[in-house]
């Protein structure tokens, strides 16, 4: 891999890249960075361009801070600005796949940009009004992030900055379905990736998800807006919260489907590397 920096707007984004052919946009997670690419991305590099960013905000993706309720870090605009970094890439058009909070860009975008996401694919998400609505009491304590990093400013910053590197390894352990998965050297890097500037990225994220994110992916869902280009679900079967298929949930928003769980706990790119990367070979191709 080539890790290089571009600069879109107000932003200056780490990004490694990788192998020739067709662009595709790899978009990770929380509590993680471009890293959690690193077993699949040698495979899609002997069919694709791959380009694999820090998110606005995380990792070393250098950003300003979001507004009160997390303006700045809405998927809307995280959306454009990737589009912007991928048009400086000289990419036009080009398949997306996001996992987590990446793959909520990536839905956004699709939505919003239909002409220039060619495919889409998400790991372990169904769209955030949705995701808030299927909340319950039996499940809501794993939802913790969802409602601690909304928090005004600057409760949850000083909260998570005391122990930012012991929560970031219970998140991976906790949601890691596969012992072993996420050894303790890439763990370290994660945890070292939550700087004091970056907690308060997060935090706007997860602001724009409650207050901007949620409403308008209910307009979207009224109005019967679909994503239009072929859609492809994974989730881990072993994660709790993926217990029921999302697939009747996706099927709603978007005109072509397909999907199935894999053996594994939420953090998929690590824990099943090998039946993601021959998923996207053969969805993608």
């Amino acid at each position: 891999m080539e890790e290089r920096r571009v600069r879109v707007g107000d932003s200056s984004y780490l990004l490694a890249t990788d192998g020739a052919g067709p662009p595709l946009l790899l978009l990770h997670g929380f509590p993680q960075t471009h890293r959690c690419w690193r077993k699949i991305l040698p495979r899609l590099a002997g069919s694709f361009t791959v380009v694999a960013p820090d998110l606005r905000g995380y990792g070393d993706t250098v950003a300003p801070p979001g507004g009160p309720r997390g303006e700045g870090y809405s998927k809307r605009e995280m959306a454009a600005e990737l589009l912007g970094l991928m048009k400086q890439l000289g990419f036009e058009r080009f398949a997306v796949v996001g996992h987590d909070r990446g793959g909520r860009v990536a839905y956004r975008m699709a939505l919003d940009h239909p002409t220039q996401v060619e495919r889409l694919v998400v790991l372990n998400v169904v769209p955030t009004v949705e995701q808030f609505e299927r909340m319950t009491p039996e499940t809501a304590l794993r939802y913790l992030p969802w409602f601690l990093l909304a928090q005004p400013a600057p409760v949850p910053e000083r909260l998570l900055g005391t122990s930012a590197k012991f929560y970031v390894r219970h998140v991976l352990e906790e949601w890691c379905g596969t012992p072993g998965a996420i050894p303790p050297k890439d763990a370290s890097v994660y945890a070292r990736a939550f700087t004091p500037a970056t907690i308060e990225r997060v935090c706007a994220d997860y602001r724009a998800a409650f207050h901007l994110d949620r409403p308008l992916d209910a307009a979207d869902r009224a109005a019967g807006r679909k994503i239009q280009c072929p859609t492809l679900v994974l989730w881990g079967a072993r994660e709790d919260a993926m217990a029921d298929s999302p697939l009747a949930v996706w099927r709603r928003w978007a005109a072509d489907v397909r999907g199935r769980g894999l053996a594994s706990g939420h953090f998929l790119p690590e824990e099943a590397p090998e039946a993601v990367a021959s998923a996207l070979l053969e969805f993608l191709k």
